[in-house]
């Protein structure tokens, strides 16, 4: 089985890959970071119309300081927990302005110092902004490294520290991008198991 050959599952899931939504946003690290922060809990279509709405009133983060949090919570509506991050989205833009003169940080710790940003997001923008290789592991990474037998994980968290450790550091920019894709596109965990059988990266017995 070709399960722990990296090289062999990134390519299959080149083949697989239809780009996600957010995707859009390419290198720009405000939209970058403001959409994966809106995404947490959120399904991608839902994120990206609330992102647009809101990056029409506020293109950069000095208009996003301007706005006030109700009209912020208004145009990120319905995005889960839209209250909680309209707060983090009025707070995060002044200390960015303050703090680090309107530029988003392009350090995990520094991203990580701002309301409602973890590892996950911090990572995503290092990768996606600043070309940081960076490995950011959400629900799929997390679901399909432990089903192709590279990681033995209960959480996102574990997930990350132990690829770090197997993964050679050029597959680290691509991995959120491919499994998300290939996760989104088989969205039940028998989908996904049929998906990775056929294209010989487990077997019947994992």
């Amino acid at each position: 089985m070709k399960n722990n050959n990296f090289e062999y599952v990134f390519k299959t899931f080149s083949k697989y890959y239809r780009p996600i939504p957010l995707e859009i946003y390419s290198t720009n690290a405000y939209k970058i970071l403001i959409s994966t922060l809106l995404s947490s809990r959120t399904k991608d279509e839902v994120t990206l119309k609330a992102s647009e709405r809101l990056f029409k009133k506020a293109p950069n983060i000095f208009k996003l300081s301007k706005l006030d949090q109700l009209e912020i919570r208004d145009l990120i509506y319905p995005v889960g927990f839209y209250k909680t991050k309209a707060k983090h989205l009025k707070n995060l833009a002044e200390i960015i302005i303050d703090n680090f003169r309107g530029e988003i940080p392009n350090t995990r710790e520094k991203l990580m110092t701002l309301p409602g940003v973890g590892r996950k997001t911090a990572n995503l923008v290092l990768n996606r902004a600043f070309n940081i290789p960076s490995i950011a592991v959400d629900t799929h990474v997390h679901k399909i490294s432990n089903l192709l037998g590279w990681v033995k994980t209960r959480t996102p968290e574990q997930t990350e520290k132990e690829l770090i450790k197997i993964l050679p550091e050029k597959y680290w920019k691509d991995i959120n991008r491919l499994f998300v894709s290939v996760g989104r596109q088989n969205n039940t965990k028998k989908k996904l198991e049929n998906t990775l059988l056929k294209a010989g990266l487990i077997n019947n017995s994992n």
